[in-house]
């Protein structure tokens, strides 16, 4: 039998990479990130176990890799789903759509994006990979035929946009309401509520002014990424904490003071 050649190989390795991917975004979805190991990932995947480090330098990275190529996938799928938008409102169509296939994975997919999100304000933080990169160059090109004059800026603040929206839709316990945020995000970006996907529940008014308090604040005394993670804990490890005390609580600051603390 002759030596499979180097195209082959290398097709052979980047179908491996891409079970590895779809069983981790299966399994963490149905299980939770914890409840989920890296065997359990291989032998889903139908690989070696050895196989995993190969590719990946430990289960978050792979984690993190897996749920950009998921965002690839459902983004790409958005922008290109029939019909096409033509015409001088084609840019405008194409940045709804991807601002509701973003929101969208995090109402699909709660536990999942929920675990990545909290994965990235973790010390590993923001990994580059190719499945990052893919998500990226999508995003940017979609930036810039909306219309955008500087769309390396322009794409780095739309991400940051979506990171917080998705954070705001699935915080344990101060959760924001998606349509919400997708009114506001398509304000900013002079969007008609009509284009994309818009959800069945009508369009959202803007907000004016901030929203008035109806509750108890949220936590401020437990870090962002263990608040996301609360889904993987037993119920029992995160209860709701009351609130310190008004005067162990830090001041709350007006423009003057936050100029001064600038």
């Amino acid at each position: 039998m002759s030596p499979r050649s180097p195209s082959v190989n290398e097709e052979l390795r980047r179908r491996s990479r891409e079970r590895l991917l779809q069983a981790t975004v299966e399994l963490v979805d149905e299980r939770g990130y914890e409840a989920t190991t890296l065997g359990d990932i291989a032998s889903r995947a139908g690989s070696a176990r050895g196989l995993i480090s190969y590719y990946f330098p430990g289960k978050r990275q792979l984690l993190q890799s897996a749920v950009h190529r998921l965002m690839h996938r459902s983004l790409q799928a958005a922008l290109e789903r029939e019909p096409a938008p033509v015409g001088a409102d084609a840019g405008r169509e194409l940045l709804a759509r991807a601002i509701d296939a973003i929101l969208g994975l995090a109402q699909e997919r709660p536990l999942l994006m929920r675990t990545h999100m909290a994965g990235i304000l973790t010390a590993e933080g923001f990994i580059q990979c190719p499945e990052q990169q893919r998500l990226a160059f999508l995003l940017r090109d979609t930036v810039e035929r909306y219309g955008s004059k500087d769309a390396d800026t322009d794409y780095r603040l739309l991400r940051a946009l979506l990171m917080g929206a998705v954070v705001a839709v699935l915080l344990p316990g101060a959760p924001m309401p998606a349509a919400r945020l997708r009114a506001e995000l398509f304000q900013r970006y002079g969007l008609d509520w009509e284009l994309g996907v818009p959800p069945s529940e009508g369009p959202e008014p803007p907000l004016e002014g901030p929203p008035p308090l109806l509750g108890p604040p949220p936590d401020v005394t437990t870090p962002l990424h263990e608040q996301l993670s609360k889904d993987s804990l037993p119920p029992s490890e995160h209860q709701a904490k009351s609130p310190p005390p008004l005067s162990e609580q830090p001041p709350v600051l007006g423009r003057e003071g936050a100029a001064a603390e600038g």
